[in-house]
């Protein structure tokens, strides 16, 4: 347990069989449900979350309104980031569901690498503008992706250098620290005083005693995320998340002790600085 607040900034639940997620929740022996997120973030005293659309089973992402849905069941706890497709009709009708859910809605979700389309792609400038007007940060697959099929052209986390020049009053999030190229996120944030990254999704499963591979891939990870912290010089901009359910709470919370910062700055990663970003 830990006494500490926290705010998970990247979680997914859909409550749906057709969600891909499903098989991450079976390797961490989750059963991946609503009501086993909102006990298991009751458990290690997370106060509130972002929730994100997972991917289903069609290739698309369970839709914006469900997530609003999910929410509005989570008695104050979720709050919604819509996921946006690289298409005008998308595009459009998520601003029309976002001004319709101003009062809850902390941010928007791009999907680089599951989709072939870059961050500076036209096809986001009208989301961009609202995201801009409301001080909502854009949210941005990078790293690998889940599936053999995706597009580390499209994911790589340099591709936001671009948007970020361009967009100076943007807020933008590089989701997963753009892992495996983490010292890359590592330059972006350092450069881009608009560019942020979280933690999330860095790996999946149960580490037990006898996984050396797996121990030494955390650990790995780990130095890699606080080499980047020297290099950044602290963790203003670093964001902790679970990306439930690809990891387990627990998991999440113990990884992210690992990472090598000054003591009064666990605050800050856990907590502090989501609250910031977002406004929550």
């Amino acid at each position: 347990m830990t006494a500490m607040k926290i705010i998970d900034a990247h979680i997914h639940c859909s409550n749906s069989p057709d969600d891909l997620l499903t098989s991450y929740a079976k390797f961490n022996e989750l059963e991946y449900n609503l009501d086993e997120l909102l006990s298991q973030m009751e458990k290690w005293n997370i106060e509130s979350g972002l929730l994100l659309s997972p991917p289903m089973k069609d290739g698309m992402p369970l839709s914006n309104e469900k997530i609003v849905e999910l929410c509005a069941k989570s008695r104050g706890t979720l709050f919604p980031v819509f996921t946006v497709e690289p298409s005008k009709e998308h595009v459009d009708a998520t601003l029309e569901l976002a001004k319709k859910s101003r009062d809850s809605l902390k941010g928007f979700k791009i999907r680089l690498g599951y989709k072939p389309v870059f961050a500076s792609d036209p096809v986001f400038d009208e989301l961009y503008d609202y995201a801009q007007s409301q001080n909502l940060p854009v949210l941005f697959h990078t790293g690998d992706t889940a599936t053999s099929t995706g597009s580390l052209k499209h994911s790589h986390p340099l591709t936001l250098d671009e948007l970020a020049n361009s967009r100076q009053d943007l807020k933008i999030v590089a989701c997963h620290f753009g892992n495996p190229w983490i010292d890359v996120v590592g330059e972006l944030i350092y450069k881009h005083p608009n560019v942020f990254a979280d933690i999330s999704g860095l790996f999946t499963g149960v580490v037990r005693n006898e996984d050396y591979y797996a121990q030494k891939f955390r650990m790995t990870l780990a130095r890699k995320i606080s080499e980047a912290i020297y290099f950044t010089s602290g963790v203003d901009k670093i964001l902790f998340g679970t990306d439930y359910p690809v990891e387990a709470h627990q998991s999440a919370i113990s990884f992210a002790r690992m990472l090598d910062m000054r003591r009064e700055d666990s605050n800050k990663l856990f907590h502090d600085n989501a609250k910031r970003l977002f406004s929550l």
